[in-house]
């Protein structure tokens, strides 16, 4: 199950359960649960609209920066970069060093996918 199905499961079992809650309660004894649930949503929203506009600092990209010259001879593979499979997150290939193949080698200088 996604995470956003997750999210979304739980917030109709939350509904739901004070949806009971309001219907079984008395007027009075509603009413101060109802004040403190929107209180409660009210922060809670604040909050996610902050964090949904933080900058993405997800640990499951690839990032390249500044890299070295890469030098082979015959068969080899030079890569001043990232050469691999496509990771889920971003891939962020900056500033790489020169790549310089002789022979049959394969030079790669900045981002390839195998």
């Amino acid at each position: 199950m996604t995470m956003k199905r997750v999210v979304l499961a739980g917030t109709c079992v939350v509904v739901a359960v004070l949806g009971w809650v309001f219907a079984v309660s008395q007027w009075e004894t509603a009413s101060r649960i109802a004040t403190v649930a929107s209180a409660l949503a009210g922060v809670a929203a604040v909050g996610i609209g902050i964090w949904a506009a933080l900058p993405n600092t997800s640990s499951s990209g690839i990032v390249v920066r500044a890299t070295g010259a890469a030098k082979t001879a015959g068969a080899g593979n030079a890569v001043s970069g990232y050469h691999g499979n496509r990771p889920r997150g971003p891939v962020t290939v900056e500033r790489t060093g020169d790549a310089d193949a002789a022979g049959e080698g394969n030079a790669i200088s900045g981002y390839s996918e195998k």
